[in-house]
Formats: C-alpha cells, structure tokens, sequence
C-alpha cells in the first residue's frame, strides 16, 4: 500500500486536488494490485493565521513516512508570499533534499498555443530543474533597513555535487526517452555561479558521447523556446531560470492551467512532491472555474514514480483524449467544464480505456 500525504494548501489548490484524488480513488477500485492509504493535512495561509507557522514544527516529520505527497498550491493575498512559500513548500523541497524538478512542456491535441502554427510534434520539452540550491538557497541578509542605506544581500548557492547529480539525472532521463540535452546557464556574465555549473555540464557530458547534447545561456534559451521549441528534449537549468523558462513553456502549451511538476527525491530516502505548477490562483477560488488537468497530470507522474507506469500513461492517455474536445475542457482553454467536470471526464475516458483494452486482450 502506498501511503500519501495531501496538502490541499490555498486557493484552488482544495479544488484541483480534490480531482486528483478521484483519480487514485478510481484506480485503486479498479486494480486490486493498487491501494492508497491517504493522510490530509490542513497546512497553508488558514493554519498560518490560526498559529503563527505555515507547517507544524515536526511537520517534516509527520510527512517522512509516506511513499509521496500530493500538493494544491500555497499562498494568499492575506499573507506575504516569501512567507508561504519559504515556510510550506520550500520547507518540503528542502527538508526532503527534492533536488530535482521534473516539468514536462507538452502542447495536447486540440490546444491552441499562442505560438501560431505549432503542432504538438513541436513543442514537447522535459525540463529538469535544480531544486535544493541556486538561487532559491535562501541565504542572505538585508542590513540599514528603514534607512535610506537600505541593502539586500541574495546569495546563490552552487556546488558541484548538487550541479552534477542532477544533470547526470538529466543525461540519464535522456538515454531512456532518446532525446538531447541541452543544458541552461549564464555563464559569460556569472563567472563564478555560471562558470562552474558549465564545467560540470562539460564533465557530465562527456561521460555520455551517444546523447546529443548543447548549452544555451538562458536569455537565447528563452528565445529558442519562441521561435524553434522544437530544438528541445530535456533541459537542465538552476533553480532559478528554470523556474521562469517552464512559466513560458506553460504559456506555450496552452496554459498555466495544464502543466504538471514533481519534486524528486530519486533515492527515495525521502518522500517527493506532486503539484501542478500554477499556483493558488486566489481571483478564481471557489468558482469551480479552475483547471485540474495540471493536478491530475502531476498525479500520472505520483503513479510513475510510484511503480505503477501503466496507470501513469493512462492517465495521461485520458487527459489527452478530454482536452481535445472543448465539451471536456475549463473555460481557460475556451471549454465550458467546470473543474468538477472536467475531473469527471478523465476518469470516464480513463474507464472507458480500461474496457477498451480489456476488449482487445490489454491491461493497464
């Protein structure tokens, strides 16, 4: 049995998970192979102005035992952002050494994406983003403040052991999916930060002489994105950059809405973290009008790294089939779905694919 923790956390975060949730509901009715021990905890901006702290203290504790969290979105108008986020979700990603950030940038059949002409044979990108270091590390100072001396010391954080593990990760995804890596940095203008994380690309890089492989600084990257997206297979980057480049990969493959993220621990001492990447998105709360494709992608993923791949790719098979069709999709992607609904229909096509392949002899 796999155990799960969910944090519904702010905003539409209670909505989307909540169809995610009927997802490994309906796999664990359908495949006696297949069970889910769930433990909910109530942390975000309400636990915050209830106590004082957006986690209990043991909160890390409470949460090492099970095999994966499920994560909805932190944060909220109420309470100022560097506070949810550094005292929740970075907390998690830390805590539990979550040193890679996988994001899938996949344009589905029947999106449009705002670059005219791009069919989904062009714009799918697997982004692997440094999680525990860069310049997310949270080292800093700020010293005069209220004065007109007022300084902000940010520092950023790169090692070489933190840089190569995950982009041998990297290298590795890439030999399975037979695709390139390219690798994201700025190193011409940090010449410390910058210069040693090209080093180790150069020294990774050379240990796998059958993948394709390239480096961009992250400016021409973002660029690339724009006018050839299809020059990408997997991408490593910092924190950082990776963070703003998968925001535009979202953009181009429709939508916050759709994209999916899981936080890795790939040792498995320590649990990962499943979420969609668009955040809590407060104006929308409770209209039913949220997009759960992100949530339930990010479950697929949960079912992957969790053993169960047939499930995973199932998931993603429904998914695909419901937003192709504007009856299945939410208002963001020009459907008239509520989020109810659309969570509905990827669990219909999910069954109805499951009968399917029982027919012709497959299982999932």
């Amino acid at each position: 049995m796999d155990r799960i923790a969910v944090i519904p956390g702010d905003g539409v975060g209670p909505e989307v998970v909540a169809e995610s949730r009927k997802v490994l509901d309906f796999i664990a009715a359908r495949d006696s192979a297949v069970a889910f021990a769930f433990d909910e905890y109530p942390w975000g901006t309400d636990y915050y102005l209830q106590t004082g702290e957006m986690m209990p203290e043991d909160g890390l504790e409470q949460l090492s035992g099970h095999d994966a969290i499920l994560f909805g979105a932190v944060g909220s108008p109420r309470v100022a952002d560097h506070i949810t986020l550094r005292q929740l979700l970075f907390r998690i990603r830390h805590g539990f050494d979550q040193y890679v950030n996988l994001r899938p940038v996949r344009l589905l059949e029947g999106v449009r994406s705002p670059l005219a002409g791009r069919t989904p044979a062009e714009v799918d990108m697997l982004f692997v983003r440094e999680g525990t270091e860069g310049e997310y590390a949270g080292l800093g100072d700020r010293i005069y403040q209220g004065t007109d001396r007022d300084l902000a010391l940010q520092t950023a954080v790169f090692s070489r052991r933190g840089a190569e593990r995950v982009i041998r990760w990297s290298f590795e995804l890439a030999r399975q999916q037979g695709r390139s890596v390219t690798s994201v940095s700025k190193g011409n203008a940090l010449q410390y930060s910058g210069v040693l994380w090209d080093e180790v690309f150069a020294d990774v890089r050379a240990d796998y002489p059958d993948i394709e492989a390239r480096e961009l600084l992250v400016d021409a990257a973002a660029m690339f994105m724009v006018m050839d997206p299809g020059r990408f297979g997997v991408v490593v980057a910092s924190n950082l950059y990776g963070d703003i480049l998968t925001d535009l990969g979202a953009a181009i493959m429709g939508g916050m809405g759709l994209a999916p993220s899981a936080s890795l621990n790939p040792e498995r001492r320590f649990p990962s973290t499943f979420e969609p990447i668009h955040g809590s998105a407060p104006d929308i709360a409770g209209r039913s009008v949220g997009n759960p494709v992100g949530s339930i992608w990010s479950t697929a993923l949960l079912l992957d790294h969790l053993g169960h791949r047939a499930w995973g790719e199932a998931v993603q098979q429904a998914i695909r089939q419901a937003v192709a069709s504007r009856a299945t999709r939410t208002t963001d992607l020009g459907g008239t779905a509520s989020t109810q609904q659309a969570g509905d229909a990827i669990v219909e096509l999910l069954d109805r694919g499951i009968e399917q392949d029982r027919g012709s002899g497959r299982s999932a």
